[in-house]
C-alpha cells in the first residue's frame, strides 16, 4: 500500500502539499461562463502550472466531465462551481486560497 501524505491524506504520489507550501497561498478562482452555442463551463484559474494536469485529470474523474488544462487554466464542461472547493481542499489546496465567483 502507498504510503500518505500526513498533512492531506492523499497518497505521496498524488500529494501537492509542498508545492503549495514552496509557492505560498495564491488565490483559485472558480467561476462559470458560456462558451460555443452556449454551452456553460466552469473555469478554474490559479492552480500551479506544475500540478494543473494532474489536478485537472482528478477532476474530471471525480465530476464524471469532459474538460481541458491548458495556459494555466482548467476548463470543465458544466456547472461545477458548488462541488470543486470541497474536492480541491481533499486534494491538499488550502480552504482559504479559494475563491467561488
Amino acid at each position: 500500500m502507498a504510503e500518505r501524505c500526513p498533512k492531506c491524506g492523499m497518497p505521496i504520489d498524488l500529494c501537492v502539499c509542498e508545492a503549495l507550501d514552496k509557492q505560498g497561498v495564491t488565490k483559485i478562482r472558480i467561476y462559470v461562463t458560456k462558451k460555443k452555442f452556449r454551452k456553460l463551463v466552469t473555469i478554474i484559474e490559479g492552480i500551479d502550472p506544475a500540478q494543473l494536469n494532474r489536478t485537472a485529470k482528478n477532476l474530471k474523474q471525480k465530476l464524471a466531465c469532459g474538460g481541458t488544462a491548458k495556459k494555466g487554466v482548467i476548463i470543465l464542461q458544466g456547472i461545477h462551481k458548488k462541488k470543486i472547493p470541497a474536492l480541491l481542499k481533499a486534494m491538499g489546496y488550502p480552504a482559504e486560497s479559494i475563491e467561488v465567483s
